[in-house]
């Protein structure tokens, strides 16, 4: 990870996603990912403009190591160590306050954002509300038998197979 890491350390936020998209390691789409939650983080909580983002820092420490083991010869057990990373991305406007949002944009922005989707939540439910008092049951259904009952009311075919008899 640090590899990764150290690749896209002061570049760009856009020019970091580029090398990490074209980058052949295991870590990049997890460093991908972090660096777009990041971006998401920076624009929509402080503010920022995505044109004027870079990439500080990328701070890379270890994280929990699972303990696995694996049989080798002679009895013995070999000590597999699955070693897992925590990482944190600092990022920061290259020219300062240049196309930031102030405190009551981002409000009007989040307020937006909640009515937004209090509204999709609303007619998703009128669309279940209708679903409902649609289907309607006809009373012939009702009275019909199910597939896996017999007609003499003894139950399925699980009840056949373990049905005792009584000496």
């Amino acid at each position: 990870m640090r590899l990764v890491a150290n690749l896209i350390k002061g570049l760009d936020v856009q020019d970091a996603m580029n090398q990490l998209a074209v980058t052949v390691k295991a870590g990049s789409p997890q460093m991908r990912k972090l660096v777009q939650s990041a971006m998401s983080n920076a624009e929509n909580n402080f503010g920022i403009d995505r044109d004027n983002m870079y990439v500080f820092n990328v701070l890379v420490g270890a994280g929990a190591t699972l303990k696995r083991w694996m049989p080798k010869a002679y009895g013995r057990a070999g000590m597999i160590h699955k070693r897992t990373s925590q990482i944190e991305v600092i990022i920061d406007e290259r020219v300062e306050g240049k196309g930031r949002k102030s405190k009551d944009e981002l409000d009007k922005e989040k307020k937006k954002r909640i009515e937004a989707k209090k509204k999709i939540e609303k007619e998703a439910k009128e669309k279940a509300e209708t679903k409902k008092e649609t289907k309607v049951i006809a009373p012939e259904e009702e009275k019909k038998e199910l597939p896996g009952k017999a007609k003499g009311g003894k139950g399925n075919w699980t009840n056949k197979i373990f049905r005792r008899k009584s000496m």
